[in-house]
């Protein structure tokens, strides 16, 4: 497939970047997710996911939108695919809908079934990315439990850690053969704390007394993953993804220090620092210390513990707060963009602050378990609009020129920096936010399905094809 170029490097500000500059094993790739993509949500046997029953609620979506035809990649992927490769990424990251392959959630020995179809779709998937050259790295939990699970308690449940070692060994002892690149858990806090403590996401449970016991059970199921992937792939390279901004008090006062550092110990310390043996950062979080005094069993803090190859960070906005009465047990508010005379603020309300991806990349390169790094998400939403069949999304393309300028400051400077996945290949469903926000490289119109390869994908697509 031919894309023209047309002057893809005309918008964007600073030094111009060059695939060299990152070393010939720099990885390239974007970034996706099986419910945001795939649509066919009800056909070949699929098992219905707790987002697949969240849309259905009213007032749930923003847009009161769905995912039941998405982008339509069920259908799609060989042609998408091609404009992936065409794009120049060698390297694409989906996810498996557990419910596509597991429709009761449950393996064969714990009474569920495997569905052959659904097995047959990822297989057929992966096939092809290997065919086109593509590098396919698999994400096992990308927030969209079965339902089955969640009506037996879901993450509360303690049982979900063995009913995903399930998960992932029937993954892995399908795909093990050809995929070599795992990563165990997509942003894990988002999951717990939106999905049981928040209730914006799915499953929509709004619940501090459950809120502890998913922590834990997701921190476990973390580790246990990655056991199950290494005990069938042993050369398999095995890591997950944090969300994470750095974090900064809004003034130097002694209370907006301390707001600042239990945010961060909540939004980057959480799930990382009991997989590396750390246990959980009690000292800014005192409530915490409930997991180990009243929801772990004997053995659980050594359970925690798992020797990642690498650790993705999905990163996006740095975070100001102060402190704040009116949040309990976190006592602290962020200071949105909006509030600070920000100027360049996305879609979402997030502000765009490239300094941020360099001191992200930084603060986790301070672990001494932390040996590599992957970028596994990173992008902007703008209001994008068709212009004469063209979309010029100026915006868009600067913050991955400026957000890379970063990552290349970061590698330059010695840190453990291998790679960085777009986020997203794509327009897509965006959880709660519907079909409105757009964070891809390629605009989707989502009543004919039509493709448009926007500015920002031709730019990638000049770096990449040197």
């Amino acid at each position: 497939m031919s894309i023209p170029i047309t002057s893809p490097g005309s918008h964007a500000s600073g030094p111009r970047l060059s695939r060299s500059d990152f070393g010939p094993d720099f990885v390239w790739g974007t970034a996706t997710a099986a419910y945001q993509i795939e649509g066919a949500t009800d056909r070949d046997g699929r098992g219905a996911s707790i987002w697949d029953t969240f849309c259905k609620q009213k007032g749930k979506i923003k847009t009161g939108e769905h995912a039941d035809t998405a982008c339509e990649f069920y259908d799609r992927y060989e042609s998408d695919l091609h404009l992936h490769k065409a794009l120049g990424f060698e390297n694409f990251r989906f996810s498996i809908s557990w419910s596509r392959v597991l429709p009761d959630g449950l393996s064969p020995l714990r009474g569920g079934r495997i569905n052959e179809a659904g097995l047959a779709f990822y297989n057929q998937l992966i096939d092809h990315c290997l065919s086109l050259g593509i590098t396919p790295w698999i994400t096992l939990y990308h927030w969209d439990l079965p339902q089955a699970l969640e009506d037996r308690g879901g993450w509360a449940n303690r049982e979900i850690v063995y009913w995903f070692a399930d998960f992932a060994d029937l993954c892995t002892r399908a795909f093990g053969h050809k995929v070599k690149h795992w990563i165990i858990l997509n942003e894990p806090l988002a999951s717990s704390v939106l999905g049981y403590f928040t209730g914006q996401h799915a499953p929509g449970r709004r619940s501090f007394r459950s809120l502890l016991p998913v922590i834990h059970h997701t921190a476990l199921a973390q580790a246990e993953g990655g056991r199950m992937v290494r005990q069938n792939i042993p050369d398999a390279q095995i890591g997950t993804t944090f969300s994470c901004s750095p974090v900064e008090p809004f003034s130097s006062s002694k209370g907006d220090r301390e707001a600042a550092a239990r945010v961060d110990a909540l939004l980057n310390r959480l799930y990382i620092e009991p997989a590396l043996g750390l246990g959980y950062p009690t000292q800014e979080l005192p409530f915490l210390a409930d997991i180990p005094k009243k929801v772990a069993k004997p053995g659980d803090m050594e359970r925690l513990v798992f020797n990642f190859d690498f650790i993705g960070l999905q990163h996006y906005f740095r975070a100001v707060v102060e402190q704040s009465y009116f949040m309990p047990y976190l006592w602290a508010r962020e200071v949105s963009p909006l509030q600070r005379r920000v100027q360049t603020i996305t879609e979402m309300g997030w502000e765009v602050y490239p300094e941020s991806m360099y001191r992200i990349i930084q603060q986790f390169s301070q672990y001494d378990g932390v040996r590599n790094i992957y970028i596994t998400e990173s992008g902007a939403a703008f209001y994008d609009s068709v212009q004469q069949g063209i979309v010029n999304d100026s915006a868009r393309l600067d913050y991955h020129q400026n957000y890379l300028q970063n990552v290349l400051r970061a590698k330059q400077e010695g840190l453990p920096v291998s790679g960085y996945f777009v986020w997203t290949f794509m327009d897509n469903f965006e959880w709660a936010e519907g079909y409105r926000p757009r964070f891809g490289l390629v605009y989707v119109d989502f009543r004919t399905q039509q493709r448009i390869v926007k500015a920002s994908g031709r730019w990638f697509q000049e770096l990449l094809i040197e």
